[in-house]
């Protein structure tokens, strides 16, 4: 299924998430104290200046930890991750969800369940795209889709939240070094240590120190060159990205966004096919017998062109169309040969359609409506 899914359409998916990223930051930045403002700033110039002393160490985790110390040993006024809640105290245990199990509970969850799921697979599969381009690998995504449809049944039994690949924290893992099954195990197994064993210190993590982090993410999966490639890329390739990213941050859904994207590259894509059919003809010594050459894809989109490209009214015996360079796709074409071959036959032209390929002769037979046999001959080739 990934491979309907373009270029333009992938790079207006991450861009938007780099929005969404942004904007969800929004609250942390508005109407709070200005040493807030001091702090994200020294954790960004942490962040993007500490690699250039060393990389042993993620430059995130360097300035989370730098930040904290600070706000607690000045006493700063900010909030924390403390203010945002109450953080788990125990291992979640093993527990059926709470719910009668009988076909009207399946009826209520399944809507629910199938658009989380695909929105978790799409978002997952389009993360792993970006983590392959950015890893120059190739990763096995049915392998994906498995093991996250696994461990969400699981994490469901435990009380767990359904989840999908989070594009932010991948990206995050990469940036830092992270490359095999042992990162992405370290980051769950260290995150549930700091939630049970050091949730005291978990608490006093200032905000600002979390939103610089989230902030580096957004800057770093935005694809600026996308910009400067406005103006050079195609017209439609252009359109599609912008469309995803205006589809996905006015409404806040990663599906739709993507939705419109592969919607308008089918348009866009059947359009620029349709433009490359053309039809010629040649008139023989007698005026009698013209024959029309077809060249490219007969399909929905180029039907009217096909039809078009012929001349009912001119006094003929014979009318030859040599489909030899073309191929009938679907039974709209076929509709088109159809209603050609029938207006002819009711100025009294017999029609001969010569060169059909294996595939369109198939089509035909199956799906025309004319009667071959009165004055029509149809000659396949293989």
């Amino acid at each position: 299924v990934m491979r309907f899914v373009s270029r333009s359409v992938i790079t207006g998916f991450v861009n938007a998430l780099a929005i969404l990223i942004f904007m969800a930051q929004l609250p942390e930045l508005i109407g709070v104290p200005h040493v807030t403002y001091a702090m994200i700033a020294a954790g960004l110039g942490i962040i993007y200046l500490f690699p250039y002393v060393t990389k042993a160490v993620p430059s995130p985790l360097v300035a989370i930890a730098v930040l904290t110390a600070v706000a607690f040993w000045t006493g700063m006024d900010v909030r924390t991750v403390g203010d945002l809640g109450a953080l788990p105290s125990s291992l979640p245990i093993f527990a059926l969800p709470q719910v009668p199990l009988t076909f009207e509970t399946l009826q209520i969850i399944f809507p629910y369940s199938v658009a989380l799921a695909a929105v978790g697979l799409l978002e997952s599969l389009l993360t792993a795209q970006i983590v392959d381009d950015m890893t120059d690998t190739t990763s096995n995504k049915s392998q994906e889709c498995i093991g996250q449809g696994a461990s969400n049944i699981a994490s469901g039994l435990i009380g767990g939240m359904g989840g999908c690949a989070m594009i932010g924290q991948s990206v995050i893992n990469v940036t830092s070094g992270g490359r095999g099954r042992l990162s992405t195990f370290v980051a769950g197994a260290f995150l549930l240590f700091l939630i049970l064993v050091l949730d005291d210190l978990v608490r006093i993590i200032p905000m600002a120190a979390l939103v610089a982090v989230m902030i580096m993410v957004s800057v770093g999966t935005f694809s600026w060159r996308s910009i400067l490639d406005l103006r050079r890329n195609p017209l439609p390739s252009s359109v599609v990205m912008l469309a995803t990213v205006v589809t996905t941050v006015g409404t806040h859904d990663l599906a739709k966004g993507v939705l419109v994207g592969v919607l308008l590259s089918g348009v866009f894509f059947a359009g620029k096919v349709a433009r490359l059919f053309h039809v010629r003809s040649m008139l023989d010594e007698s005026g009698k017998v013209r024959t029309y050459h077809v060249d490219g894809q007969i399909f929905f989109a180029s039907t009217e062109g096909f039809i078009a490209a012929f001349d009912f009214a001119e006094p003929l015996d014979k009318v030859v169309i040599d489909v030899g360079e073309a191929h009938l796709w679907d039974i709209t074409a076929v509709g088109a040969l159809d209603k050609v071959v029938l207006k002819y036959r009711r100025h009294g032209v017999t029609v001969e359609v010569i060169g059909l390929n294996e595939a369109s002769a198939h089509m035909l037979d199956r799906f025309a409506v004319h009667d071959k046999s009165e004055g029509t001959a149809l000659t396949a080739t293989h």
